[in-house]
Formats: structure tokens, C-alpha cells, sequence
């Protein structure tokens, strides 16, 4: 009987062994560095922190500071990174003996082989000890997934801390420019205030018509309007940016947008230096840890051996002690169990190849992230000069329409077109200036952090 169970579990490993063969990851979700960008691209190694200081605004990088300090969602990150850190540390305890201690004491009456009745008091202090011997490395594999995704919730409260981070200044820079268009709004609605009373002036004095007079109030108050809501913008924008800080809503320290830089970098960025992203090298972690927990997975279904031992006194009453000691190991392999080891190493493969494809999906998004951005650079850059011409050729336009209306050349209404086309002309260029400060976001988050080599500084 022996030598057959012998066979037995020898055919039984053998099977196992073949059964847990490793397989890759599927060849779809590889990914490789594109060769060149397609545009423009910054110059020179690639800074950790403090990227949102190259904006030279100190309220904008107090915010950013608050936020990294005070936000809740970074909060929630470091959490999970105590929790990970336990759970590894759990895994790793798996491959080390375990030894308990226990006492059983009893007092016990009862008859002995005379039939009289006898009282004895009994305790058994006892140290045991049990270790698994991890032949198919299932513990080891279980602690390398364990490490891995502790590193995983690190990378992603980097990840997190860096989304916060661009979030905030993307909230900063945006409530700036609402400032700016806020005093291009006010600005207008004097002028057009004036142009009211002229106009009213002139009506009175039977030197225009009531239709004029009419159009004047009609564009007072459509500039009007953009006060009021423009102010709510504000507000909204300002509880916001708090509650990106962790504070309660309320007003915000701020200084003015005219006086943000604009970061720009230089010609010559390689695309290796993506691999600092926190959220790609989450990604890797995290099938690190797959392919681990896969390992263990299929060693599972090979046998488990498995050691036991325990030493201990026996202290009868009226009696000496006695020294107990006990030695054994077992065997643990599994015969039928309905396909449930097998399913849950189909399972661990399937999570992997779901992670090999998400790793592959952040390369992907990381490389369009950072071309658009770069795109974005020269694009609105180009935008914004054309803007500035257009305004100063609408600024042109209004001082020859108003000249030859005063002068009666032309009639009120050229006056008003050139006035709503300075107007928008100026909002256009405040909202530009904004694309450009958070396109120079997008690509600092974009890269990782953004670049340490030296870049000029555009002040507007």
C-alpha cells in the first residue's frame, strides 16, 4: 500500500507541474517609445516637485502647497498605502514558522477502577510550532505581490498628489483669468455708460435719434449682463479652489493674472522620460503583482508540505511533571475539488492580461497627453498673436467709426459693431492667455512634474 501512495503523489506532482506551466502575457499589450515627437518638445532632465513655483506667483503656490497638505483625496491615497503596507507585511509573516503557546488547566472529579471517587487538578503549559516549506515558491510568490502592490499604492498617491497638484493650479490659473475678464467686462460697461449719456445728451439736444439712443441702451445692457455672471463664476470658482484645499468655501488670496508666467521650454525632449509618470509605473507595479499572484495561483494546485511540533510539562496533582513532545508533517494535495484551484488560476491569468493591457493603455495615454500638450504649445502661441493684431486693429477700427459718427459721416451703428468687436477681441485674448497657462499645466502633469533645465519665462 505504501509504494502505490508513493506513486500516487509522485503522479500527482507531476501533473501539477505541468498543469502550472507559466504562460506570457499576451503579445497585443506590448508597447514601445515612439521615435520622435511630432512637435516641439522641451529640453533637459525632468524635475520631482515644486514644477507650479516656475509660474512666479506665490498664491498660486500656496494653493498648490494647501492642497498637497490639506486634500482629501490624498488623504484617502495615504490610507490605502498603510493598508497595502500591513497587507505585505501579513504576506511576508506567511513564510516564517509559527509558534503559539497554551496552557489547559482542568480540575476534574471522577471515579477511579475502585469505584471511589478521586480529585485531580491538571495543567498542560504547551509551545507549538507549524511551518509550511514552500517548495513550489506559492508563499514567496504571494509576498512578491504583496511588495509589488504596496508599491503599486505608492506610485499611485504620487499619482494622486500630482492629479491634486495640476488640479489646483489648473483652478487658480482659471480663477485669475475670470478676474481679468471681470475687469474687461467693467472696463466696457463705462464705456458704453458714457456712450449712454452722449447719446442721451444728443437725443435731448434734437441732434440724433431715438434709435440711436436705443441701440446704446440695448448694448449697455447686454454688456451688463456679463457682469452679474461673470462675478457667479468667481465665486463658484473660488469654493472650488477651497475645496481642492480641504477648507470651507470662501474667498481666496490671489494675485493678478497678467502677472502669471508662462513656462517655455526649448526644442529636444526624448520620450524616455515618461517613465517617471507615477501613474505608468503604478501600472507596471500592478502587473508586477499580477504575474506574481499568478505564480502563486498555480502553485497552489501542486501539493503543500507542511511541519508541526510542540513541546510542553504536564503537571498532574500529587504527581511529578511529565515533558510532553509531539513531531509530524503532512502532505497536502488536492484530488477533487471541482475545478475551484484551477478556475482560480485562470482567474489570476486573466487579471494579469487585464493589467498587461492597462499598462499598455497608460503608455498610450501618456504619450497622447504629452503630444498634445506639446502640440498646444506652438499652436496657441500662435493663436495668441493673431489675437493681439486682431485687437489692435479692432481698437483702430472703433477710434475712425467713432470719429465719423461724431463727425456724421456714419451712422451709430458702425460704432457699436467696432465696440462689441474690441470687446470680444479683448475677452478673447484673457481666454487664450488662460489656454496657454494650463496647456503649460497639462504638459508639466503630462511629463510627470515637468522639467528642471533652464526655460525662459514669458511674462505677458
Amino acid at each position: 500500500m505504501r509504494p502505490l501512495l508513493l506513486m500516487g503523489a509522485t503522479a500527482m506532482a507531476l501533473s501539477a507541474c505541468a498543469t502550472v506551466a507559466p504562460s506570457p502575457p499576451p503579445p497585443e499589450a506590448a508597447v514601445g517609445a515612439p521615435e520622435d515627437w511630432r512637435a516641439a518638445a522641451p529640453t533637459g532632465a525632468v524635475a520631482e516637485t515644486g514644477w507650479w513655483a516656475a509660474f512666479g506667483d506665490p498664491g498660486l503656490t500656496a494653493a498648490v502647497e494647501a492642497a498637497l497638505a490639506r486634500n482629501t483625496d490624498l488623504a484617502v491615497a495615504e490610507a490605502r498605502v498603510r493598508e497595502a503596507e500591513a497587507l505585505s507585511t501579513q504576506a511576508r509573516a506567511a513564510l516564517l514558522p509559527l509558534l503559539t503557546g497554551s496552557v489547559a488547566v482542568q480540575d476534574a472529579r471522577e471515579l477511579n477502577a475502585f469505584g471511589q471517587p478521586s480529585e485531580a487538578a491538571v495543567a498542560q503549559p504547551q509551545l507549538q510550532v507549524a511551518y509550511e516549506v514552500d517548495l513550489w515558491g506559492r508563499l514567496r510568490n504571494a509576498d512578491a505581490a504583496s511588495r509589488a502592490s504596496l508599491q503599486a499604492s505608492r506610485f499611485g498617491r504620487d499619482a494622486a498628489a500630482l492629479s491634486v497638484a495640476a488640479a489646483t493650479a489648473r483652478a487658480y490659473v482659471t480663477l485669475t483669468s475670470l478676474d481679468a475678464q471681470l475687469e474687461v467686462a467693467r472696463s466696457t460697461l463705462a464705456s458704453r455708460e458714457e456712450a449712454l449719456r452722449l447719446a442721451t445728451r444728443r437725443v435731448e439736444a434734437g441732434q440724433i435719434s431715438r434709435l440711436e439712443l436705443t441701440q446704446a441702451q440695448a448694448e449697455y445692457e447686454a454688456t451688463a449682463q456679463r457682469v452679474p455672471a461673470l462675478e457667479l463664476a468667481i465665486r463658484r470658482q473660488e469654493n472650488g479652489l477651497r475645496l481642492l484645499t480641504g477648507d470651507l468655501p470662501g474667498a481666496v488670496e490671489r494675485g493678478r493674472f497678467d502677472t502669471l508666467a508662462l513656462p517655455q521650454p526649448g526644442p529636444g525632449l526624448p520620450s524616455s522620460l515618461l517613465v517617471r509618470r507615477p501613474d505608468i509605473a503604478q501600472a507596471e507595479a500592478q502587473l508586477v503583482a499580477a504575474d506574481a499572484s499568478l505564480a502563486a495561483s498555480r502553485a497552489a494546485l501542486l501539493p503543500q508540505v507542511r511541519l508541526t511540533g510542540s513541546l510542553g510539562e504536564l503537571f498532574i496533582e500529587h504527581l511529578d511533571p511529565v515533558t510532553v513532545w509531539s513531531l509530524g508533517g503532512s502532505l497536502l494535495a488536492p484530488l477533487f475539488d471541482g475545478g475551484r484551484l484551477s478556475a482560480q488560476a485562470e482567474a489570476s491569468e486573466a487579471r494579469r492580461d487585464q493589467a498587461a493591457f492597462a499598462y499598455r493603455r497608460e503608455v498610450l495615454g501618456a504619450f497622447a497627453e504629452v503630444e498634445n500638450a506639446l502640440e498646444g504649445t506652438t499652436r496657441l502661441e500662435t493663436q495668441a498673436r493673431q489675437a493681439e493684431a486682431q485687437r489692435a486693429a479692432q481698437d483702430e477700427a472703433l477710434f475712425h467709426a467713432r470719429n465719423r459718427y461724431r463727425a456724421g459721416y456714419a451712422a451709430y451703428l458702425e460704432e457699436l459693431d467696432a465696440q462689441r468687436g474690441l470687446f470680444s477681441a479683448e475677452l478673447m485674448i484673457v481666454q487664450l492667455r488662460e489656454n496657454q497657462l494650463l496647456n503649460a499645466v497639462a504638459l508639466y502633469q503630462a511629463l510627470g512634474g515637468g522639467w528642471n533645465s533652464p526655460v525662459n519665462q514669458e511674462q505677458p
